[in-house]
C-alpha cells in the first residue's frame, strides 16, 4: 500500500520516499498552499500549537518537536498506521544526539517503507556517508582496475580490512554510484559525489564527524609537505558571517571544478572546510 495524499489531483510522494520529516511537513504545506488558502498560522492551529508560526520555525530547523508535538502534526497531516510510525521514527532520526538511536531509527525507518513496498529514496546516501571510506573506495578502486580489495587496504590511511572494502564497493555497485565493468575492475558512474551547502542533513553528519577525527590524526602522522592545515579566529557580525559562508561555497564549487577535471588521479585526498562559532552572539541573538 502507497500512502498518497491528493488536493485537487496533485498529490505530496509517499511518506516513505522522505528521509528528512521537516521536507515532508514543507511537502505537504506546500501543496496544502497550491491549491487552497492554507498558511503556517492554519497548520499550527489545526496541529494544537498557540503559536501561530510553530510549524514554520520547526520546518525551517529553529525548533523541535516534542513527543507529544510529533502527533499532533502527524494528525494534522492525517497520518496513520504505518505512515505515522514511520513519521515518528523520522523525527526521532533527525533528533538523535547519539549516533547509536540515529542508526536505530533509521534501520525501523527501513524497515517500515520496505513492509510498505516503497523504497525509501534517500536511504543510499545515508549509507554512503555513514561511512568514510565509501567516497575513498569510491575514487581508489576506479584508480586501481584489477587490484585486490586486500591490496586496496593497505593503500588506504588508515588501513582497512579486506571485508570492509569488498561490502563498500558491493554496497556502492548496488546503489549505482560505481560500475562494475569486470572482475576488481570498477568504473564511476559520475565524476563527483558531494553533499548539498548549507544546512548539513543528518545523512552528512557521520561523514563530517569521521573526517574530522582524521583529520587530527592527520596532523600528527602526516608529513607537514603532505598536507595544509590553516586557520583564524576572528570576531565578526551576522552580515559578514554570511558574506565569508557565501565565498567559502564558492571556493568549494571552484575546488570541485578543478577536481572533475582530472584525468589521472594518483592519490585520494579529502579537503574539509569549516567556519563555526566559538562564542555565543552577544545579546543571546544574532543581528
Amino acid at each position: 500500500m502507497k500512502w498518497l495524499y491528493w488536493w485537487r489531483g496533485k498529490s505530496v510522494s509517499p511518506i516513505f520516499e522522505y528521509i528528512d520529516y521537516r521536507r515532508y511537513m514543507q511537502a505537504f504545506y506546500d501543496e496544502r498552499k497550491r491549491t487552497s488558502a492554507f498558511t503556517w498560522r492554519e497548520f499550527s492551529r489545526i496541529a494544537g500549537f498557540s503559536s501561530s508560526n510553530y510549524m514554520k520555525l520547526v520546518c525551517d530547523g529553529k525548533s523541535r518537536l516534542s513527543k507529544a508535538g510529533v502527533e499532533r502534526v502527524a494528525d494534522a497531516m492525517e497520518l496513520d498506521g504505518g505512515a505515522k510510525e514511520y513519521f515518528r521514527e523520522m523525527v526521532a532520526f533527525a533528533d538523535a544526539r547519539d549516533e547509536g538511536k540515529r542508526r536505530d531509527a533509521f534501520a525501523k525507518m527501513q524497515l517500515l517503507a520496505k513492509e510498505n513496498k516503497v523504497r525509501t529514496l534517500a536511504a543510499d546516501a545515508y549509507a554512503y556517508f555513514s561511512k568514510w571510506y565509501n567516497p575513498v573506495l569510491r575514487e581508489l578502486a576506479p584508480m586501481n582496475p584489477g587490484v585486490k580489495p586486500m591490496e586496496l587496504s593497505k593503500m588506504c590511511y588508515p588501513e582497512l580490512s579486506a571485508t570492509e572494502i569488498r561490502k563498500s564497493l558491493d554496497f556502492m555497485v548496488q546503489a549505482g554510484l560505481l560500475q562494475k565493468q569486470d572482475e576488481y575492475h570498477y568504473r564511476q558512474s559520475e565524476k563527483v559525489v558531494t553533499g548539498v551547502a548549507g544546512k548539513v542533513p543528518p545523512a552528512m553528519r557521520p561523514m563530517h564527524r569521521q573526517m574530522a577525527e582524521l583529520a587530527v590524526d592527520a596532523l600528527e602522522n602526516i608529513p607537514v609537505d603532505e598536507r595544509r592545515f590553516a586557520g583564524m579566529t576572528m570576531g565578526i557580525s551576522r552580515r559578514t558571517f554570511l558574506r565569508i559562508a557565501h565565498e567559502v561555497e564558492m571556493f568549494r564549487r571552484k575546488i570541485i571544478a578543478i577536481a572533475s577535471e582530472e584525468k589521472r588521479a594518483e592519490q585520494v585526498y579529502r579537503l574539509n572546510l569549516q567556519l563555526f562559532p566559538l562564542t555565543r552572539p552577544q545579546g543571546g541573538c544574532h543581528e
